[in-house]
């Protein structure tokens, strides 16, 4: 009801204002006479059939030009609160993926950590191991050196027997005449008699 009385009202204004323009219009452009009755009557003429067309016109196009910015109003708020949902559900995956490139990056972090202790630790690893197997080697080369010291000592030891022996006996062939000989001879079979 109060649409309709609205309607009135504008349509009211309009033919009002309409009317004004006309008269102001056919006053402006009336022979210096003034206005004739005929004059008159075409405007009424005229006036009402704008009046009349425009009437038409809003009884024809206002329901559709209604239900256009209607729909158009309808389609723009959807379009916002659509707008405000993608924006929404765009934000809350940007903070899922900054929340798993953070998570990503610390486990990066950790990892290369992780590697560098490892790396850290086995060349400690390898470095004892090293130490290790040098000590080892030392240790043998000092047990070859002595053994071989013995042997070399043990050997020198039969040499200069075996020399002093070969000395002592050309001393004794070069010292001793045939009748040291037999008096050595004589001795050492009294003591082998005299033990028996």
């Amino acid at each position: 009801m109060k649409n309709i009385f609205r309607q009135r009202k504008f349509l009211f204004c309009l033919s009002l204002v309409v009317i004004l323009l006309f008269a102001g219009a056919a006053g402006a452009a009336a022979p210096e006479g003034g206005h004739t009755k005929d004059d008159w009557i075409e405007l009424a003429w005229k006036t009402l059939n704008f009046i009349i067309l425009v009437g038409f016109l809003y009884w024809l196009l206002a329901p559709k030009i209604k239900a256009f910015f209607i729909d158009r109003r309808k389609d723009i708020k959807e379009s916002l609160e659509s707008t405000a949902a993608q924006k929404s559900e765009a934000e809350k995956k940007y903070r899922d993926y900054a929340e798993k490139i953070d998570k990503a990056s610390s486990e990066i972090d950790s990892i290369y950590e992780m590697i560098k202790a490892q790396g850290v630790a086995e060349k400690q690893k390898i470095i004892d191991d090293a130490q290790k197997v040098a000590q080892k080697m030392k240790e043998d080369a000092k047990a070859r050196i002595g053994q071989e010291l013995q042997k070399a000592t043990a050997q020198l030891r039969i040499d200069a027997v075996e020399l002093s022996v070969k000395m002592a006996e050309e001393i004794l062939k070069k010292n001793i005449t045939e009748k040291d000989h037999e008096a050595m001879i004589k001795e050492y079979m009294d003591k082998v008699v005299s033990k028996n």
